[in-house]
C-alpha cells in the first residue's frame, strides 16, 4: 500500500499580513531555533528571525557583527520548526546597504537557503529605492524605522527616538517612504508614542510596534525578553514569565539530587530482563 500523502502545510503569507491593516492585531515574536518556533507557531502570525540573535544567542554587544550565514543558519531552523506562521528573516548590517543589486543578491540567497517568506531591512527614505527594487523582483520586504539597532554607532545608544520635532518628522517621513516603496509591513521601534500613532494612520501597510504603541497594527517582542530570561528588561517589555528563575531552580534541584545520588532513580534506570 502506498504511503499516505501528507497534508500540505498552509503558511500565512505576506499578502495576508498586509490585509490585516486596521483589523485584528498581528502577533509576532522573535525565534532563533526550531523548538521555540514550534512552541510559538500556533499563537503567532509571523516569526521574526531577528539579527538580535547575535546578542541573545551569541553574546555580541550589538547586532552589527552578525554575518549573513548566521542568519541563514538560524532561519533554516525556524522554518523547519514552524508550520503555519510566516517566517521573516532580518538582513544583517552590511548585506544590503551598498546597492539594490547587493541587497537583491543577498536577500535572494537568504530566501532560497532558508525557505522564509520575507526579509526585513532597516532604514527609511535612503532605503526606499532598494525596497522598491526588491519587491519588483519578487522579494517581500518588511521595513523597520525609528530606533534602528544596526545604526547604534551613529545613534549613540538605544534610547527612544523622536523626542524633538525634527527627528519625529523625519521618522514619519521615513515610514511613508518605505510604505510607498512597497513594504508589506513596517516595524516601528523605540519611538515616542504619538509618532507610532501618526505613522499607523498615514501608511497603508500594517505597522508592527516594539516600544511604540498599542495602536500599531501589531506587536513584536524578543521572546527571551518577554519570557524573563535576562536580568535586564527594557522599558517597553512586559515579562510574561520568569523562565530564568524557573530554570535556575530546576538546575539547582537537579544538582542537589545528583550530589545526593537520588538521581537517577529506579524510574530513570534500566533493569535487566528476567
Amino acid at each position: 500500500m502506498a504511503a499516505e500523502t501528507p497534508i500540505p502545510r498552509k503558511r500565512i503569507t505576506t499578502p495576508e499580513i498586509a490585509a490585516r491593516k486596521g483589523g485584528e492585531p498581528i502577533v509576532s515574536l522573535t525565534s532563533y531555533h526550531a523548538h521555540t518556533a514550534a512552541i510559538a507557531d500556533p499563537f503567532v502570525d509571523f516569526l521574526l528571525v531577528g539579527d538580535s540573535l547575535g546578542m541573545v544567542m551569541h553574546g555580541y554587544e550589538s547586532t552589527v557583527p552578525v554575518p549573513l550565514e548566521l542568519m541563514v543558519m538560524h532561519g533554516r531552523a525556524v522554518v523547519r520548526g514552524a508550520r503555519r506562521a510566516l517566517v521573516v528573516v532580518d538582513m544583517p548590517f552590511g548585506s544590503y546597504e551598498e546597492s539594490p543589486a547587493q541587497a537583491f543578491r543577498n536577500a535572494a540567497h537568504v530566501m532560497k537557503e532558508t525557505g522564509c517568506g520575507a526579509i526585513k531591512l532597516e532604514g527609511g527614505r535612503r532605503m526606499a529605492d532598494t525596497i522598491r527594487f526588491l519587491t519588483e523582483r519578487g522579494i517581500p520586504v518588511m521595513g523597520h524605522v525609528g530606533l534602528t539597532p544596526q545604526a547604534v554607532n551613529i545613534l549613540g545608544g538605544y534610547g527612544a527616538r523622536g523626542r524633538d520635532k525634527a527627528e519625529a518628522a523625519k521618522i514619519v517621513a521615513d515610514a511613508v517612504a518605505v510604505a510607498e516603496a512597497g513594504a508589506f509591513s513596517i516595524v516601528v521601534e523605540g519611538v515616542v508614542e504619538p509618532i507610532a500613532v501618526e505613522i499607523t494612520q498615514k501608511v497603508a501597510c500594517p505597522t508592527i510596534g516594539i516600544g511604540a504603541s498599542a495602536q500599531c497594527d501589531g506587536q513584536v517582542l524578543v521572546a527571551e525578553d518577554m519570557l524573563g530570561l535576562f536580568e535586564r528588561t527594557p522599558r517597553f517589555v512586559k515579562r510574561f514569565d520568569d523562565l530564568a528563575g524557573r530554570i535556575s531552580a530546576a538546575v539547582e534541584t537537579y544538582a542537589t539530587e545528583v550530589r545526593a545520588r537520588s538521581f537517577p532513580g529506579p524510574e530513570q534506570t534500566y533493569a535487566p530482563k528476567d
